[in-house]
């Protein structure tokens, strides 16, 4: 497997990592902006090897290469133009800024992408904010709280550690980061003496992942992958009382509320945290059970080629380079759609599927539309409906 290191477990630096999942010719990364499809179909590409920690609960790709992913002005992963999901942040706004009391304060959000929660917080509480991504895009910020917001295009690290904030907020983003142990670590000894600093992480759940066969939500750039209980048990770890820990958005989201404690304070786990027998159970039987999904749509997928349907993919993002990535039935498949304009006219890594604005399909007319993520179906249907087009719709 390499560096025999890549076994210890990198969240609890004490468990070793039980492969039990691999995917060989990925591409290093999902969301980045490439012009042609020569460059898609050259695009470097890696393996997930993913590994189970009996430990703590924490899964991690032990294959995983940072040099392979790219965090840049071109990496486009906003869900900002989704109605639903525009809804779905200005209500966890809200809620932050009621539970916490953000009126007024410094607020650091790691990971911010093209800045829209920090502005939503800092809109909706009259805070300040200053957000860490090497992928942000300054001039896209507009609004009445844009001088109060400051942007650092760079990663989050104890460089920074000298960054005040009374609220930390970090949103899909800790899946991206490897070394998770050492990061909260750093992390805490940030916040330093300030205890009680509240902090909110948010990061795809790996329970549903692992109980759906969900190989749509397992590639590259996600080189980590959580269950409530070893994200309670990394952050307890690590010098934080864990608050509050649930799901949102239809069980894809996993979300924690800590605060800084003291090196002697000891709380009680949440109910939801006993979950390493689940966890384990889950990863023994997950490949037969992928094995029987993989089957199942590599056979409905044949079946619709042969019928010679015109078929798109809605949601030219992570969840179709995953699915193209893993069943290569999928190739027949001549578009993918996406609302965020500037994805469009780019093209997927790894098999250069070209990406088209939802106008496109007027006069494309596809018999058949692939939606990679069932939340978004109302949504999308309302669209078809405005371009006058009736295709049938498969959710994955």
């Amino acid at each position: 497997m390499g560096d025999p290191r890549m076994n210890t477990c990198p969240g609890c630096q004490s468990g070793k990592m039980e492969i039990f999942h691999e995917v060989d010719a990925v591409p290093g990364n999902s969301c980045i902006l490439l012009a042609s499809e020569q460059e898609a179909l050259a695009y470097p590409q890696g393996t997930i090897q993913l590994g189970f920690c009996p430990s703590c609960g924490f899964i991690s790709n032990v294959a995983f290469e940072p040099r392979l992913t790219e965090y840049s002005g071109r990496y486009e992963e906003t869900q900002g133009y989704s109605p639903t999901f525009n809804a779905f942040h200005q209500g966890l706004a809200e809620r932050l800024i009621e539970r916490y009391g953000l009126h007024g304060k410094d607020i650091i959000e790691i990971g911010c992408g093209k800045g829209e929660f920090l502005q939503l917080l800092c809109e909706l509480g009259d805070n300040r904010g200053v957000g860490f991504d090497p992928g942000v895009q300054v001039d896209r910020i507009r609004g009445p709280a844009a001088a109060r917001m400051r942007f650092i295009a760079d990663f989050y690290s104890k460089k920074y550690a000298d960054h005040r904030a009374d609220f930390l907020v970090c949103k899909m983003t800790l899946e991206h980061i490897h070394n998770t142990g050492e990061f909260i670590a750093a992390l805490r000894r940030a916040i330093g003496e300030r205890v009680g600093t509240p902090v909110f992480f948010q990061v795809p759940e790996a329970t549903r992942i692992l109980r759906d066969c969900a190989f749509e939500d397992i590639y590259y750039e996600h080189c980590s992958y959580f269950s409530p209980g070893s994200l309670a048990r990394l952050f307890r770890a690590n010098g934080f009382e864990v608050l509050n820990l649930s799901t949102e958005y239809d069980g894809q989201y996993l979300t924690l509320e800590a605060r800084a404690t003291s090196a002697s304070a000891s709380h009680k786990p949440l109910p939801q945290e006993m979950d390493i027998e689940l966890l384990a159970g889950l990863v023994r039987n997950f490949p037969q059970r992928l094995a029987v999904k993989r089957r199942e749509w590599a056979a409905r997928l044949r079946d619709i080629a042969g019928k010679d349907r015109k078929a798109v993919i809605w949601g030219a993002a992570s969840k179709a380079v995953a699915l193209l990535a893993t069943l290569p039935e999928a190739q027949f498949l001549r578009y993918g759609v996406d609302i965020n304009p500037h994805k469009q006219g780019h093209f997927l890594p790894g098999t250069g599927l070209p990406v088209v604005g939802p106008g496109f399909l007027a006069e494309y007319r596809p018999d058949l539309v692939v939606i990679m993520n069932p939340i978004y179906r109302e949504e999308i249907q309302q669209d078809l409906g405005r371009l006058g087009l009736t295709p049938e719709i498969v959710t994955l």
